[in-house]
C-alpha cells in the first residue's frame, strides 16, 4: 500500500527556501506543523535542488523500489527451483541406488530395499 505523503515538493522546496530566507528553524517549523528534525532532513535530502530535481529524485526513488521487488521475487523464485531441481535430482538418485542396492551382494554395506540416507 503505498503511503500518501502530507507534503509535495513544491511544499518542500519552499520551506527549505524559508529557512534559507533566515527564518528560525523553530518558528519555520511550528508554521508549517512538523518538527525541526523534519525539516533537517529535508535540508540533507533536497538542500539546493529545486522543484523538477526534487520531483525526479522521487521518480528515481519509487523506481528503485519497484526494481529491488522485482530483484527480490526473482531471487526467490530462482530458490525455489534450485530446491526443487536438487530434491528431484536427489529423489532420482536415490531410486537409482536403491535399484542397484537389491543387485548387491550380501557383502555390501547397505542391504536391499534399504533407502539410502537423502530419503
Amino acid at each position: 500500500m503505498k503511503r500518501k505523503r502530507r507534503f509535495t515538493e513544491e511544499q518542500i522546496i519552499g520551506v527549505l527556501k524559508e529557512a534559507e530566507a533566515s527564518v528560525k528553524t523553530a518558528d519555520l517549523a511550528r508554521r508549517h506543523g512538523i518538527s525541526e528534525a523534519t525539516i533537517y532532513n529535508w535540508k540533507a535530502k533536497y538542500g539546493g535542488m529545486e522543484v523538477s530535481e526534487a520531483k525526479r529524485l522521487r521518480s528515481l526513488e519509487e523506481e528503485n523500489a519497484k526494481l529491488r521487488r522485482l530483484l527480490a521475487d526473482t531471487m526467490l523464485d530462482n530458490a525455489a527451483l534450485k530446491d526443487l531441481l536438487a530434491k528431484e535430482t536427489g529423489d532420482a538418485r536415490c531410486q537409482m541406488q536403491s535399484s542397484r542396492s537389491s543387485r548387491r551382494s550380501s557383502r555390501d554395506e547397505r542391504a536391499a530395499g534399504v533407502p539410502c540416507h537423502r530419503c
